[in-house]
C-alpha cells in the first residue's frame, strides 16, 4: 500500500517555510552588501578617539588634499576638535556629544599642524601632512591674486573699524563692572557681544585668543567653577546666572586686554583669498549645527538672536565686498546667495518684538530649526563661491 501523501495544509506550510528562509537569506545578503558598501564609502575616514584627557592616536600623518576625520567622543562631556596651523584654526567641529561621533572634512596643504583633544587643558596632538603630486600641481596653478586685493583690503578696513567698536563696547562694560553697577553691566553686555559676533568668523581663526575670549564653560574641567574659565561667558554667568559682580572685575580687565590684542592680531595676520568666504561658511555651519538648536552660546543671558543677526551682518558685508568680482566671474551665483541672505534675515526679523530680538528661551524648537535651516542654506550658497573663482583645493 503506497504511503499516504501529507495533508495539503502541511505541504503549504513546508513551502511557506522555504519561501521565508529564502527571503530571510535575501534580506541578510542585501543588508551585508549595504554594510559593505557603507564601509567602502567610509574606509578612508581616519578615526580619532577623544578620551577624558587625550586623543587616540595623538600623532597623525596624512597625504595632502582632502582628508576625512571621524572624531569619536568617549569622554563624559561635549567636546570640540580642531586642526591648528600655528595660532590659526584650519578646521574644527564643536559640541561633539558624549558617545557620538562627527566627521570633519579638510583640504590640507603640506606641513605640520597641531590638533586639540577635547578640554582646553588637554595636551595637543600633531598632524603631519605630506606633499603629493596633486598638491604640488595645485600650488603652481593658483589663480591670480590681483583680483582679490580690493575685497581683502576692504575687509581689513572692516576688521579695523569693528575691532575698535569691540574695544569701546568692552571698555564700557568693564567700567560698569568696576563701578559695581549690575544693571548697567547687564545692559552693556549686549552691545559688547554684538560687536564680537560681527568679528567672530575672523576671530575664530585665532584659536588660543578666541578661546580666552569666547570659550564656554563646557571646555574647562570644572566648568563654571574652573579658574581658567574667563572671557565673555564668565562675565555672562556672573551677570545673568549669579546676578552679582563678585570676582568679575579682573575678568573684565583681562577681556578688555584680550579684545585689544584680538584687533591687533586680526590686522597682523594675513587672510588668504580662499579663506575670506570659508570663514563665513564655517561660522554659519556652526550656527546651524550647534548654536541654533541648543541655545548654548548665550545660555545665561539668552541673547543668541542678537549674535545670529551680527553673524549675518558680517556675511552681508563680505558678499558686498565680493559682489563686483562675482558679477564679473560668477554672476549666476548671486541670485541664490541674495535669496538665502534675505530668507535668513526674514526669519530673524520675525522674532523681534518692538524692534528688539526675543530672548532665546522664548524661541520654540520649530523656530530654532527654521533658523538652522536658513543658516545652513546660506552656508551652502556661499560654499559655491570658491570653486567658481578657482580657489578650490587651496584652503
Amino acid at each position: 500500500m503506497p504511503p499516504a501523501s501529507p495533508p495539503r495544509a502541511l505541504r503549504w506550510a513546508l513551502a511557506g517555510s522555504v519561501i521565508v528562509m529564502i527571503a530571510a537569506g535575501g534580506l541578510f545578503y542585501y543588508a551585508s552588501q549595504l554594510a559593505a558598501a557603507k564601509r567602502q564609502v567610509n574606509h578612508n575616514e581616519i578615526a580619532v578617539i577623544i578620551h577624558a584627557q587625550a586623543c587616540e592616536p595623538n600623532a597623525l600623518t596624512v597625504p595632502a588634499g582632502r582628508a576625512s576625520f571621524r572624531i569619536i567622543n568617549r569622554s563624559d562631556r561635549a567636546v570640540e576638535w580642531e586642526i591648528l596651523d600655528g595660532v590659526l584654526v584650519v578646521e574644527e567641529r564643536e559640541n561633539i556629544a558624549p558617545g557620538l561621533s562627527q566627521v570633519i572634512n579638510a583640504n590640507l596643504l603640506p606641513g605640520d599642524y597641531a590638533i586639540t583633544c577635547g578640554l582646553l587643558s588637554n595636551p595637543r596632538g600633531t598632524l603631519h601632512v605630506t606633499p603629493t603630486a596633486e598638491s604640488d600641481a595645485l600650488a603652481k596653478a593658483k589663480p591670480s591674486m590681483v583680483a582679490f586685493i580690493g575685497p581683502l583690503s576692504e575687509f581689513r578696513v572692516y576688521l579695523n573699524s569693528q575691532g575698535s567698536a569691540l574695544i569701546k563696547a568692552v571698555s564700557a562694560l568693564e567700567q560698569a563692572i568696576a563701578a559695581g553697577d549690575l544693571s548697567q553691566a547687564q545692559a552693556l553686555y549686549l552691545p559688547a557681544r554684538e560687536a564680537y559676533q560681527r568679528l567672530a568668523p575672523a576671530a575664530q581663526r585665532l584659536a588660543e585668543l578666541d578661546n580666552a575670549i569666547n570659550a564656554r564653560a563646557d571646555y574647562f574641567e570644572k566648568r563654571e567653577q574652573d579658574p581658567a574659565f574667563s572671557g565673555f561667558h564668565r562675565l555672562e554667568y556672573g551677570l545673568f546666572a549669579q546676578h552679582n559682580l563678585d570676582g568679575l572685575a579682573p575678568i573684565a580687565q583681562r577681556l578688555l586686554s584680550d579684545v585689544t590684542t584680538l584687533k591687533q592680531q586680526l590686522l597682523a595676520q594675513s587672510l588668504p583669498p580662499e579663506q575670506l568666504v570659508s570663514i563665513l561658511v564655517r561660522n554659519l555651519n556652526s550656527l546651524a549645527d550647534v548654536r541654533a538648536a541648543s541655545g548654548e552660546e548665550e545660555r545665561y543671558s539668552h541673547l543668541d538672536l542678537n549674535g545670529f543677526a551680527a553673524n549675518l551682518a558680517v556675511t552681508r558685508k563680505v558678499v558686498e565686498l565680493m559682489r563686483p568680482l562675482l558679477t564679473k566671474s560668477a554672476a549666476d551665483l548671486l541670485p541664490g546667495i541674495d535669496s538665502a541672505i534675505s530668507a535668513f534675515a526674514v526669519q530673524l526679523d520675525g522674532l523681534q518684538v518692538d524692534g528688539n530680538y526675543r530672548t532665546y528661551d522664548s524661541v520654540t524648537a520649530d523656530q530654532r530649526q527654521q533658523i538652522a535651516d536658513k543658516a545652513k542654506a546660506l552656508a551652502a550658497a556661499l560654499d559655491g563661491i570658491d570653486p567658481a573663482l578657482g580657489l578650490t583645493g587651496l584652503k
